[in-house]
């Protein structure tokens, strides 16, 4: 009997514990989302006053609190250059973290991001396809379309290459998570096999203007691209909150969320499509940037734990913090010449990727 009790006692202040823990982590989520509820504007305002131009914080404050008038040309630079700049650059980060969040905790892999899984290639090929054929055979299907042609063309693409690896990596009703991640290497390469014929045919313009896209850029952002691609990435990103549930159970396994009430295949559809969309009209405006739908996750994962209750808002706001510095580093580095936004990812996310692999590895610890 006392060592019946004693077990008993021993389990429940074991998951007095967990529970107290789990309260810690928790209240650190709530605590860093404030964090980055606040550091969003504060990037957003220094990101729309930095540049060549001489266009200072100060005075755009003064501008938005004291209703003092901005010079002429700061004017257009600030509210027609800049600022739809700047809320892209927001949009897409957060898109591709949230992106990159919900992809890990659906293949339950902190590798894994829509590049993996060719959702970025596809996109990039929609694109690619509309920006060199556009003028050719395509032109009568693409001129009714106008300005919302080329995230739905990335967004077909994104869709396109989904499908595909849905239909390699299902059999009988279940998804296999290994065959989906090798399928979608595949996928990938062929995707960008075609974009290199594209980019081949192109001409010299087009093969600038494919360049510049292919390593990734903010530059094109106009109001116009702006409302292409909003409602899209709103969809996606009011979505999200509804996903963190099945994310939590799917991460026990697909039994288990199964058992949970979670309808597992009818949930990695609705997923694998929010992030598809996602991916598909951030891609179209932006280009290639890399490493924000891993590095924002991994890193808040490692902060304040895996639900993704906390984990998918975290992310996104994360995110979008993280491409607004980055863009400003690109626009201010090397001014007036300014660098393409895929460098500056690349060149922070590359390292943090490879510490990633090491640590998994157990050759680095945290």
């Amino acid at each position: 009997m006392v060592s019946c009790m004693e077990r008993g006692g021993r389990i429940f202040s074991s998951f007095h514990r967990q529970a107290r823990t789990e309260g810690d982590r928790s209240i650190r989520a709530r605590l860093v989302i404030a964090v980055l509820l606040l550091m969003l504007p504060v990037a957003f305002l220094f990101s729309l006053s930095a540049g060549a131009s001489d266009a200072s914080l100060v005075a755009l404050l003064r501008s938005i609190f004291a209703g003092e008038a901005l010079a002429a040309t700061d004017t257009i630079i600030i509210y027609d250059i800049r600022l739809p700049r700047v809320a892209m650059g927001a949009l897409v980060g957060a898109s591709l973290a949230l992106s990159g969040a919900v992809m890990q905790g659906l293949f339950r892999n902190p590798l894994a991001d829509p590049g993996v899984v060719g959702v970025s290639s596809g996109a990039a090929l929609g694109a690619v396809t509309i920006i060199v054929l556009g003028d050719t055979f395509l032109a009568p299907f693409i001129e009714p379309l106008g300005s919302y042609a080329l995230p739905l063309a990335a967004f077909a693409g994104a869709l396109a290459t989904t499908a595909t690896l849905y239909r390699l990596a299902t059999r009988k009703g279940r998804t296999s998570v290994a065959t989906m991640l090798l399928a979608g290497i595949a996928i990938a390469a062929m995707a960008g096999a075609f974009t290199g014929l594209l980019i081949f045919i192109a001409d010299d313009q087009q093969l600038r203007e494919l360049t510049f896209w292919g390593l990734g850029s903010l530059a094109g952002a106009t109001w116009v691209k702006l409302g292409a691609i909003g409602p899209t990435v709103a969809a996606a990103l009011c979505a999200a909150p509804f996903l963190a549930k099945g994310l939590n159970a799917l991460a026990l396994g697909e039994a288990v969320a199964g058992h949970l009430g979670v309808s597992v295949q009818r949930f990695k559809h609705v997923a694998i499509i929010a992030v598809a969309a996602a991916t598909g009209a951030v891609v179209a405006v932006s280009g290639g940037i890399g490493f924000v739908g891993i590095v924002a996750p991994h890193l808040l994962r490692l902060l304040i734990g895996p639900d993704h209750r906390y984990l998918l808002p975290a992310s996104a706001l994360l995110g979008a913090v993280l491409l607004l510095l980055a863009d400003t580093a690109a626009r201010t580095v090397v001014a007036p010449a300014e660098l393409p936004i895929g460098i500056v990812t690349a060149a922070v996310g590359a390292p943090f990727f490879l510490w990633m692999l090491l640590r998994i590895r157990g050759i680095v610890d945290l």
